[in-house]
């Protein structure tokens, strides 16, 4: 089962979006903190409409625990970034995959992008845009992994 990461997210809305995309396709949800708001925030509760009780959310406090977990679980880490060593799309998922993406400000930690089996970047035509917001980039990872796996018809 693919597993979509969160690393310091920073932003209620956008971590709401994602809860929500999460939702409609059955797929993990792990934040790992310190995060940059409560988890009871209004915006990241109105971002997530009522969809929250189908959310399968799990809280990390920190890196380490996360790392922890995920060793216990397995699985490959496959790192989003804008420094990633190939195109989304050429990658090759498999269902056991955590996709990670870091928080809308600073990305992966890089200790912990390091660690990643592997890394991914989304192309964009306009070097002058460093970044696509962060629940468009979570859309279009999860989306391709789960078209590539065949749970796309």
């Amino acid at each position: 089962m693919l597993r979509v990461v969160l690393v310091h997210p920073q932003i209620p809305p956008n971590t709401g979006n994602i809860a929500r995309t999460c939702a409609a396709t059955g797929t993990e949800l792990h934040l790992v903190g310190p995060l940059g708001f409560e988890i009871s925030d209004r915006y990241l509760k109105r971002a997530g409409l009522d969809y929250w009780p189908y959310v399968k959310l799990h809280y990390h406090l920190s890196i380490e625990d996360f790392c922890k977990y995920r060793e216990k679980i397995g699985g490959r880490s496959i790192g989003f970034s804008v420094r990633g060593n190939c195109s989304y799309v050429q990658y090759s998922y498999q269902s056991c995959d955590w996709l990670l993406f870091g928080s809308e400000t600073d990305g992966i930690p890089a200790p912990l992008l390091d660690t990643c089996d592997a890394t991914v970047y989304i192309p964009m035509s306009r070097p002058e845009v460093r970044s696509l917001n962060l629940s468009v980039s979570v859309s279009i990872g999860l989306f391709e992994a789960r078209r590539q796996l065949g749970f796309i018809a």
